[in-house]
């Protein structure tokens, strides 16, 4: 059998590096796709499964031509995991510029919108056609941390995305889920509970990173006719059910 493939967006860091680096493990080949080339080319090192895809996920032509580089070296997109991403500012709405919040959602909605719709375009296209869709969504798609308008708002679009996306790829072949990760322990979450150190707050519970990248990983190798629409997965102790 042909070694299935995955391109991978924010691949240099955090869900996306730790998501990489198992499916890798696993025998895939994997498109790393990330503004940071240098940290791409460090991750691909002695992987000749990896695929460096230096691109801006809201550049147009960077990102069709970073799906193009992929298609050209394995012939075929299997999966699309949608992961890029940034938080921005955590203040009261009045607080945030508007350059900051046109930032967030040119990340958030508009460059998985860009990376979606090439994979959309080449699972369509190819033979046997078909793929997965995987979108990065996030516990604040149900409910927000405080001082979070820019990211609760972006997470929202994505769930209207995957509903989409979902919809509109049956006819095609195409799946498409969404996974919502809940305090994964990345430099982001440390970050937090640093800030909550220095402030004499409790920290946040976490959860290591790898269970993140282990529940992408039974997602996409589930096979055509089978398809996780949404999961959850969340540090245990974290405030997400109910009061906390």
């Amino acid at each position: 059998m042909a070694e299935k493939t995955i391109l991978i967006t924010g691949a240099s860091s955090g869900i996306g590096r730790a998501t990489a680096e198992l499916f890798l493990a696993e025998g895939w080949q994997v498109g790393l796709l990330a503004r940071r080339e240098d940290l791409l080319e460090e991750m691909a090192r002695g992987q000749p499964r990896a695929h460096v895809l230096g691109a801006d996920v809201t550049d147009p032509a960077g990102v069709e031509a970073a799906f193009d580089r992929f298609m050209g070296a394995t012939g075929r997109l299997d999966v699309l995991f949608n992961n890029a991403g940034m938080f921005g500012p955590t203040a009261p709405i009045d607080e945030v510029p508007v350059a900051d919040w046109l930032a967030v959602l040119n990340v958030n909605v508009t460059g998985m919108f860009l990376c979606a719709r090439a994979a959309f375009a080449r699972m369509r296209a190819q033979d046997p056609r078909g793929g997965r869709i995987i979108n990065n969504g996030s516990i604040s798609a149900h409910v927000p941390r405080p001082g979070s308008a820019c990211y609760t708002t972006t997470k929202h679009a994505i769930t209207g995305l995957t509903r989409t996306l979902s919809l509109d790829g049956r006819a095609h072949d195409i799946a498409c889920g969404q996974i919502d990760i809940g305090n994964a322990r990345t430099d982001l979450l440390e970050g937090i509970n640093a800030a909550n150190r220095a402030a004499g707050l409790s920290e946040q519970p976490v959860m290591e990173v790898e269970h993140a990248a282990r529940s992408v990983l039974h997602m996409a190798s589930l096979p055509p006719e089978a398809n996780v629409q949404f999961m959850t997965v969340v540090a245990t102790k974290m405030p997400y059910i109910g009061r906390g």
